[in-house]
């Protein structure tokens, strides 16, 4: 029995490695099981040095038909689990950001199965601070009831960045209990009568508490910091989408709710440590 459990086991085990494996910056992954590894982390414009060591099992000699290594990148939608979509591989420029890349070794063999082995890792494409950068200015309201001004300092934040703004009550006649900031997500996959979408509120941030007077203003500071936040992607490779808005609410004495909502463009910058 354990001869024939054995001969189901491939002959080799293949190892890969970075030549600076030691001194890279490593970054957490989540896996589906739901925890986290931590994996390389690269840049796009990056050479990937290391090596593959192939360690035959009880020192045996492994008889193939030669070994090749591929560079993948990677699309796996929710709803489509199992199937993958390639959006670029070795002969490819590392040209998308924040995406998952595998090493893909195989070694082909005549008889039987290849034998492949993964190693993940991280690239991610870093954004200089844009040369222009708006701010964002909107009157919003109720006909004779509510009319509130709200300004934000820009409309394109970095990961860390915080949001600075103000909100000017200038007409007050409804009875206003409270009035929050959201930040939301909005993932978008698929196209056409398959779309997917799916709306997350990833951060609350109360404003005021409490009823506000005519003339009255707001001050907003939100650091983004400590939020796990992405870039913004458009319509990447026709697979995913991936926006930002920032999402006033005001919440009347009678639990009535008010929306204003105003997207905004998210961006990696480089590092500093």
């Amino acid at each position: 029995m354990n001869y024939l459990v054995g001969a189901f086991k491939p002959p080799c085990n293949i190892f890969i490695s970075f030549a600076d494996g030691r001194s890279r910056k490593q970054v957490p992954l989540k896996k589906e099981n739901g925890k986290t590894v931590m994996v390389a982390l690269f840049q796009s414009q990056e050479s990937i040095v290391g090596e593959v060591v192939i360690e035959p099992v009880h020192r045996k000699k492994v008889e193939h038909n030669g070994v090749k290594i591929e560079l993948l990148g990677q699309i796996e939608l929710y709803f489509d689990r199992g199937n993958f979509y390639d959006f670029t591989s070795l002969v490819r420029e590392l040209d998308i950001p924040g995406e998952l890349y595998i090493l893909k070794v195989t070694i082909s063999r005549n008889y039987v199965g290849n034998i492949v082995e993964y190693q993940e890792f991280v690239v991610r494409n870093y954004t200089p601070p844009p040369s222009i950068n708006n701010i964002i200015k909107m009157e919003v309201g109720i006909e004779d009831c509510l009319h509130i001004e709200f300004e934000y300092s820009k409309s394109k934040y970095h990961l860390k960045d915080v949001i600075i703004g103000k909100i000017y009550f200038l007409l007050v006649r409804i009875k206003l209990k409270n009035m929050d900031l959201e930040i939301r997500c909005r993932e978008s996959t698929g196209s056409g009568p398959n779309t997917y979408v799916e709306t997350e509120t990833l951060a609350k941030f109360e404003l005021m508490d409490g009823a506000p007077v005519r003339g009255e203003s707001i001050p907003i500071r939100l650091f983004l910091s400590p939020y796990e936040l992405t870039p913004t992607y458009q319509n990447i490779n026709n697979k995913f989408s991936v926006k930002y808005y920032l999402n006033l609410v005001l919440v009347d004495e009678e639990d009535r709710r008010y929306f204003k909502q105003q997207e905004i463009t998210m961006y990696r910058l480089l590092e500093t440590s």
